[in-house]
């Protein structure tokens, strides 16, 4: 049987079986990435035979190493992107180039579609939640509530209070922001579209993404400008358009590089596309690479990333000792639950979290949260590590980075796992918030234009930090997960069984128990 004809942006081949091997890419990418800040470790990684479960220790240890100084995450970052680049193949016409060099195959232009916004209303931001529309003193009655039960960061509730005290800020009719996964289900596509900006919007070509980036834009009063391979008049109808645009990050990296950078305007790149397995380290890489591009050629280019919350981060000493104190503040009933429980597991669940303190070379403690559901896989976490990468190395280099971590939420992407939905159903169990798509767009998108727009965010590389892995702790919305008082993926399989109980009560018994 002959092998598929490789087109773009893939893993690389192994020769013994002709066949990629995410986990060895992977192993070598975290290995090299500890190489010198962990040697053994990173040897061991290179080694690994069991990657799919072990994975998590590998990726803390990027953390717990990058700690120490504040010189080890920008070694860890340089290295990680190097090896990455280095490892992976893009396919062009049947030939196999090495993906670092690949921006000189550009081998045609791609044409831009411009579609205007028909409505003349103000830009007006607002949090959906819980079936209302929350605006003025009631979201920052529900924000101060986020805050102090523990939902989000003191400095997410502080910056999205700048947010609501600057109206101006919404009015994006001076920025071109561009959006990898335009059609991103938890993206800020909706909340772009009626704040004026102008839209550069990046996704496959397919009608359903394009019938739904067509008519966000069309219904807001923001301007779009969209990819098509070929030159469309300017009155082609709707229903010829969501056939003819778009541009696949995957095959046309290249293309899509260089058609950004025949923008005229500065650029707010945000990388939010997502795809499932393996393809979403793939993507990842893509993005990375045209972002890398763009910024080299134009100097004032901007980054956002969203993280998630379900990964490992360097955090503040208090949120450690917050956690801490929730461990020992439970109610013996719980206590004696979770010892129960925690024994006939042979102590894999209800796992207390780490209070362990790491040392940096800046004076400061910081603890590690560790908050990988190993359900998700190491692809998943590559690929978020990826993004960490560059917005740690990129705001190194003087570029303004906005990376913030957002709450779990029940896209269809994460609940078509049915572990995975059920533990959000039974996350407050835990104190944990999972929220709704339409929240999370209304609070990450409002996020980003604080990032852009307030000086004294720590986007902007002018404000120092201590340690850079205190970019990533600032402006946190974990949903709670940071603070939970047991390690989270010790404590999701009783949230799942919470939340598949709690799916099938009856409406009436629910009011009932939650009284």
């Amino acid at each position: 049987m002959s092998s598929p004809i490789l087109d773009g942006l893939q893993f690389p081949i192994q020769e013994q079986n002709n066949k990629p091997s995410t986990s060895k890419t992977g192993r070598e990418i975290i290995a090299e990435a500890l190489s010198t800040v962990n040697p053994s470790l990173a040897q061991q990684a290179i080694k690994e035979k069991n990657w799919r479960k072990t994975y998590p220790q590998y990726f803390k240890a990027l953390v717990e190493s990058g700690i120490k100084t504040i010189n080890d995450p920008i070694k860890i970052a340089e290295l990680g992107l190097n090896k990455a680049h280095q490892s992976f193949e893009f396919y062009r016409d049947g030939q196999k180039h090495c993906f670092a060099n690949i921006m000189q195959f550009a081998n045609h232009s791609l044409h831009t579609f411009v579609v205007k916004g028909e409505s003349t209303s103000a830009p007006e931001w607002y949090v959906p939640y819980q079936g209302q529309k929350l605006q003025g003193d009631a979201l920052l009655s529900q924000i101060q509530t986020w805050e102090n039960n523990g939902i989000v960061e003191p400095s997410h509730a502080n910056a999205l209070r700048e947010a609501i005290a600057h109206p101006e800020w919404f009015d994006l009719s001076d920025r071109t922001m561009v959006l990898f996964g335009a059609a991103s289900e938890a993206g800020p596509l909706t909340w772009l579209s009626k704040w004026k900006a102008n839209i550069v919007a990046v996704d496959l070509p397919s009608e359903r993404v394009w019938d739904k980036i067509l008519n966000t834009v069309k219904s807001g009063n923001a301007t779009l400008y969209a990819p098509s391979q070929e030159n469309l008049d300017a009155n082609t109808d709707i229903s010829v358009l969501k056939t003819k645009l778009g541009a696949n990050l995957l095959t046309q990296t290249p293309e899509i590089a260089q058609w950004l950078l025949e923008k005229p305007n500065d650029l707010d790149l945000a990388a939010i596309a997502y795809l499932d397995g393996e393809k979403h380290v793939r993507v990842s890489m893509a993005m990375d690479a045209i972002m890398q591009f763009v910024s080299t050629h134009k100097a004032n280019t901007s980054l956002m990333f969203m993280c998630t919350p379900t990964d490992v981060y360097a955090i503040p000493k208090e949120i450690v000792e917050a956690s801490a104190a929730k461990f020992n503040d439970r109610s013996q009933l719980q206590k004696t639950l979770s010892k129960a429980i925690s024994s006939l597991s042979f102590k894999h669940l209800f796992k207390e979290n780490s209070t362990e303190l790491y040392n940096s070379e800046n004076g400061k403690q910081y603890g590690i949260a560790d908050c990988l559901v190993i359900e998700q896989g190491p692809n998943y976490a590559l690929a978020k590590r990826i993004q960490q990468w560059r917005a740690t190395l990129a705001r190194h280099m003087g570029q303004r980075v906005s990376i913030n971590i957002a709450p779990s939420t029940t896209t269809h992407s994460v609940t078509k796992n049915p572990l995975l939905k059920a533990a959000f159903n039974g996350a407050s169990l835990f104190d944990v918030e999972a929220f709704k798509p339409e929240t999370t767009n209304a609070i990450m998108a409002a996020l980003w234009i604080h990032d852009l727009r307030n000086p004294k965010s720590v986007a902007n590389p002018e404000v120092k930090l201590e340690h850079p892995l205190e970019l990533m702790m600032e402006g946190a919305n974990h949903g709670g997960l940071w603070r939970v008082a047991y390690l989270a993926r010790t404590a999701l399989p009783l949230a799942a069984l919470y939340g598949f109980a709690e799916a099938k009560l009856p409406k009436a018994l629910k009011k009932n128990l939650n009284k």
